[in-house]
């Protein structure tokens, strides 16, 4: 585990502080837990629907699969192939995160659903943001159902899929070293391939086609299924999350597949801003004393946290096995740079041994406390239960976090690290 230092505290919302202030100055810890807990159930179940649109055969389906971590082939997969497969509105809840569903919608400019009605057809008013994706440029569909996006006050994202095939077709006309093959028919390609070089000719030609029908400040993400970790996926998340509302923000955060650094960092900011709503709910109704500790907690809610984390960063043999079929790589190769418990390991005899490690530095960290949140330390300076709690969900974070990008270490270059070979020995405290 890290090392036991005090951390600053992250910013606390102010919606939140409002909503305990009124429990938590009459003294009453108990009221508070229940307030906490109640703040972190309205989290819980903030919806948020995405729309993936764009003309038929444009890999609709296949992105719906992508956001949600699944395959094609996986059971709960929405249907793929060469034709028009979603021929009505869909819904696909993410597997992990039920709140976020993702919507395959019908593909637009067929003969059921025109370009002027369409919106109205799939239910314009309960999506969050739209992504428009084409596998080649964007055709006046796209741009016309754009642009009354726009109109309407919604965002929408212009995603080019299969660049993957465009980067195979493209290198076939080079030979192995990358040096384009003699024809006599005349062309613009350079003598050397550059797969960023064409890359980028494909990204300009989308954003000139899309500003001569007058789209404002088009951005066009690049994308290919089969790799996510690759051209501009990263960067899509980034950008889906910095520009959705904040009370969106963590649930999208959340069910986002880890596959940039970015994004794990942005995972773990997030859920820092709720460690203290966490702790101060475990000191509610349920919670009870601990032999051989001066703490009081629900040691269920600290439970289901962990694991919680676990799940937002991976940590569990389900999305190991996963990530290891996608990276092509043994799950025990992954596995062997993880340094903390996974999911499946987490107990409640495991949450009292972290506990017992983080008790004696929670008593200095209650001070630190005090100070940087009087309202709840005024209730809780002569306890040590809430700084335990919030010392170890710190910890517990950080390392998780830390195991996460490990792991898409190891999964993108397949380099691990030698510190990572005592892993069945070095996991559990």
């Amino acid at each position: 585990m890290a090392g036991v230092d005090v951390k600053e505290l992250p910013k606390i919302p102010e919606e939140d502080v409002e909503a305990l202030k009124a429990a938590v100055g009459k003294g009453n810890l108990a009221e508070a837990a229940v307030k906490a807990k109640e703040a972190l159930e309205m989290v819980d179940k903030i919806i948020l629907n995405i729309a993936v649109t764009g003309e038929s055969g444009s890999g609709k389906s296949s992105f719906v699969n992508t956001i949600r971590g699944l395959r094609d082939e996986d059971a709960a997969a929405a249907e793929t192939g060469v034709n028009e497969t979603t021929m009505k509105t869909t819904a696909y809840p993410h597997p992990s995160y039920p709140n976020v569903t993702v919507w395959d919608l019908p593909g637009i400019g067929t003969e059921t659903f025109k370009s002027d009605t369409y919106l109205k057809q799939v239910g314009f008013s309960r999506y969050d943001f739209f992504i428009i994706i084409s596998c080649t440029r964007f055709k006046t569909h796209d741009i016309e159902l754009a642009q009354e996006i726009q109109r309407q006050g919604k965002q929408f994202y212009f995603v080019r899929s299969k660049v993957d095939q465009d980067l195979t077709n493209e290198k076939r006309h080079y030979d192995q070293a990358g040096i384009l093959e003699q024809s006599n028919a005349p062309t613009k390609r350079s003598h050397q391939y550059s797969e960023s070089a064409v890359l980028e000719a494909i990204r300009e030609n989308c954003i000139s086609g899309l500003k001569a029908a007058k789209v404002t400040s088009p951005r066009v993400f690049l994308v290919s299924r089969w790799d996510l970790g690759k051209y501009d996926y990263p960067k899509l998340q980034e950008v889906l999350v910095d520009e959705l509302p904040g009370h969106k923000r963590h649930a999208f955060l959340r069910s986002l597949s880890n596959v940039s650094k970015e994004t794990l960092e942005k995972k773990k900011q997030q859920l820092q801003m709720q460690i203290w709503l966490k702790s101060l709910a475990s000191c509610g109704v349920a919670a009870v004393p601990l032999p051989g500790l001066s703490t009081v907690c629900d040691i269920a809610i600290l439970v289901t946290s962990l694991k919680e984390y676990c799940r937002d960063f991976g940590l569990n043999e389900n999305a190991l096995a996963t990530l290891a079929r996608q990276a092509n790589k043994p799950i025990a190769e992954l596995k062997a740079v993880i340094k903390s418990p996974l999911s499946e390991e987490i107990t409640k005899d495991l949450v009292i041994k972290l506990l017992t490690k983080y008790a004696a530095g929670a008593v200095k960290y209650s001070t630190y406390l005090l100070n940087v949140i009087p309202a709840v330390g005024s209730v809780v300076s002569a306890a040590v239960s809430l700084p335990t709690t919030y010392f170890m969900l710190q910890n517990f974070l950080d390392d998780a976090a830390a195991d996460a990008v490990r792991v898409l270490e190891v999964a993108v270059k397949g380099d691990v690290s030698n510190s990572g070979k005592q892993h069945e020995n070095t996991r559990t405290p």
